[in-house]
């Protein structure tokens, strides 16, 4: 009888003992796979791993602007949000993403993203009836033509100069120039920057939206106020003439 109560005392433990034990030692139970980096196929993970640092939570924006901007969807069609997620955007702050080009991202996964923020976030019937300028220009900025014209639209809230104002920041600031590629600046002219209170080309002065040409000029105008060595108070070439020694001097 000691024996058996034993044996009734040992039972529980067993039985957690062999629940513990539904899978071979050492492999994963069903359902804890841990799925290797290229092959993650949901635009949720996908998304917050690569996209949300920069362009924010849901795509709301951050340091870079909101995908989930819809007149940035109307505009930019899939071939050029694909273009900038696989090939980044040389001399700015947006790195390649496909494998090709050395990111970490299958072009089956690039696809699955392009193709969710516009399925997410576009909402297409709200410019049906809209006359959109066009997301890569048509000609040729003229800057003396965008510097009325940023004066015209932008000034009351960037300043004088695009130095900054009450309602906007500096957009005249060498190292952000430096950060910036002409497309972005004028999808940002378009598009806004409603996360941080920025009006879209519709916007700016009631009733009279920016022309598509007005938009050429003043992202030729911004352009123009690009330095060539952004931070610093003086030119590289300068500072790397050797000194001349005082034997040198004496000749």
């Amino acid at each position: 009888m000691k024996a058996l109560r034993h044996l009734y005392m040992l039972a529980p433990l067993a039985a957690i003992f062999l629940v513990g034990c539904g899978a071979p030692h050492g492999q994963p139970r069903s359902g804890y796979e841990v799925l290797a980096p290229n092959e993650v196929l949901e635009f949720a993970p996908l998304f917050a791993e690569n996209c949300a640092a920069c362009h924010g939570a849901e795509g709301r924006g951050g340091a870079a602007i909101a995908l989930a901007n819809p007149v940035y969807l109307a505009i930019a069609d899939d071939d050029s949000i694909r273009k900038a997620i696989a090939q980044g955007v040389p001399g700015t702050a947006m790195p390649a993403f496909a494998q090709s080009a050395g990111g970490m991202l299958t072009d089956k996964q690039i696809d699955i993203v392009t193709s969710q923020i516009r399925t997410r976030w576009s909402r297409p019937a709200n410019f049906s009836a809209t006359n959109l300028p066009a997301y890569a220009p048509k000609s040729v900025g003229n800057a003396s033509q965008g510097d009325a014209a940023y004066k015209t639209y932008c000034e009351a809230c960037h300043g004088p100069d695009g130095r900054g104002g009450s309602k906007g920041s500096s957009i005249t600031d060498g190292s952000f120039l430096a950060l910036v590629s002409d497309q972005s600046l004028r999808t940002i002219v378009i598009a806004g920057r409603p996360e941080l209170g920025a009006r879209d080309w519709r916007g700016n002065l009631p009733g009279r939206p920016m022309s598509d040409q007005e938009i050429t000029d003043v992202v030729a105008w911004l352009a123009s106020r690009r330095v060539p060595n952004p931070g610093q108070p003086y030119s590289a070439s300068n500072n790397a003439q050797p000194q001349e020694s005082e034997g040198d001097k004496r000749k």
